[in-house]
């Protein structure tokens, strides 16, 4: 099943916050409809995003045929729905160079979009399970944050996708997810997954990955991006820093999958990076409360990238 694809004339994506309870399909025909699903988290993940971004983009040239500064307005809200993953934007952008294509135009863009995101996924987790058994030594056992399964992207996905790889070669020797809170990505969704690809794993609060990690209970941390800068520094979901720590502490390789439309070269570091804040409401209905939902971790942190064309090895002074 695809997180997200064009069907008879609508978007359809599954609705992550109903996971794992139910499995549920949003069929979205309107660009505001879209903005909120995105906002929402009902789709999330970086490759999603940028879907989701290009589909925006063709509801807009529908839902805005006749109104040249609707359809500019539509495009401009799917763009900034969220402003940390710069695939978000850049689905939107590629899909928006075809509007004088007309409809169809755009459509075929869009298709193309998740095509290659696709394509993308089965190449990081070929070249993402090489390397991760070149680095361990042989079958890892892995330490992993927040969701970045086919949910994350339209099926395979990023870092899950290389688990799963390295599942289906018999080199894998075991799963710890972190729970990722405050939304729980990682207790919910990572773990369904790993349950339908009939993984072995165990959930772990965030707090207690770099404690895990010291103790000996994970060979190496892998995840995703949301955005990777010039530099290398990787802006992901919040709890990727401290996980990075415990890995350089602990002397065990920290690897980001990500797929080339993640790298951003027009962004030099993390802190060029507007970080979204999701509101207090999703921590606590009672305190103030701070709920950063992405942080920067520092490439010197970082032991590899690996994207869908190449190996960058940071830990050797490589540079995106």
């Amino acid at each position: 099943m695809r997180t997200i694809d064009w069907v008879d004339g609508a978007v359809e994506l599954i609705d992550q916050t109903a996971l794992p309870g139910e499995l549920r399909i949003l069929r979205v025909t309107s660009v505001a409809d879209l903005v909120a699903a995105i906002r929402s988290l009902a789709v999330r993940g970086a490759p999603a995003l940028g879907v989701a971004g290009a589909f925006g983009v063709v509801l807009a040239a529908r839902e805005f045929a006749d109104d040249p500064a609707g359809l500019a307005a539509a495009v401009r809200d799917v763009e900034v729905a969220r402003p940390t993953a710069v695939n978000l934007a850049r689905g939107v952008r590629r899909a928006a160079a075809r509007l004088e294509d007309g409809f169809d135009g755009v459509l075929a863009e869009a298709c193309a979009v998740r095509d290659e995101e696709i394509a993308a996924s089965a190449a990081m987790a070929a070249l993402g399970a090489d390397l991760m058994v070149d680095l361990c030594g042989g079958p890892p056992r892995v330490l992993t944050h927040c969701n970045t399964g086919g949910l994350a992207a339209v099926v395979g996905g990023t870092a899950l996708g290389v688990v799963v790889e390295l599942q289906r070669r018999g080199s894998l020797a075991g799963v710890i997810a972190s729970e990722t809170r405050p939304l729980l990505q990682g207790a919910r969704l990572t773990a369904w997954e790993l349950e339908q690809a009939g993984i072995e794993f165990r959930v772990a609060v965030d707090s207690a990955g770099p404690f895990l990690l010291a103790r000996g209970e994970a060979d190496a941390v892998i995840l995703g991006a949301d955005r990777i800068c010039a530099n290398g520094d990787v802006i992901n979901k919040v709890g990727t820093y401290a996980h990075a720590l415990g890995a350089r502490r602990a002397g065990v390789p920290f690897v980001v999958v990500a797929p080339e439309t993640t790298v951003d070269l027009d962004t030099p570091d993390g802190a060029a990076v507007e970080i979204e804040d999701r509101g207090a409401a999703e921590v606590t209905a009672y305190w103030a409360a701070v709920n950063p939902a992405f942080d920067v971790t520092p490439h010197d942190l970082v032991t590899a990238i690996v994207t869908d064309r190449r190996v960058i090895r940071l830990d050797r002074g490589e540079k995106p």
